[in-house]
């Protein structure tokens, strides 16, 4: 009596373990779970590309100084520009060059063409 007793609870036992795991498993592949994993994943790939990016950056910035320091470059290393070529980046033209649309007279004609 105690055998019987003994493997159907065992059977009961190995019924409601495979059961849960069978029902966890399909509450992993139902279409709003696929979909959360779907998105943690692009999110982890998205913070580690953009880590990748960072450390490609820092490593640039340091090979420039490098480079620099090794030809003896006083060239800006962190990405500021200077002064006169910012304000010439700011107003979209070369540095040391006048603003677009300036005339400037010289017998009657301007720059642009006009008469």
């Amino acid at each position: 009596m105690f055998r019987r007793t003994f493997w159907f609870t065992a059977g009961a036992a190995a019924g409601v373990w495979a059961t849960t795991k069978v029902h966890s498993k399909l509450r992993q592949l139902t279409p709003e779970s696929l979909a959360a994993q779907a998105a943690n994943k692009a999110l982890d790939a998205g913070h580690r590309l953009k880590d990748f990016a960072l450390d490609v950056r820092d490593g640039m910035v340091q090979r420039e100084a490098e480079l620099g320091e090794a030809l003896g470059l006083d060239a800006p290393v962190d990405g500021e520009l200077p002064p006169q070529r910012a304000t010439a980046a700011l107003q979209g033209r070369p540095a040391g060059t006048r603003a677009i649309g300036h005339t400037y007279s010289h017998k009657g004609t301007t720059r642009n063409g006009d008469h």
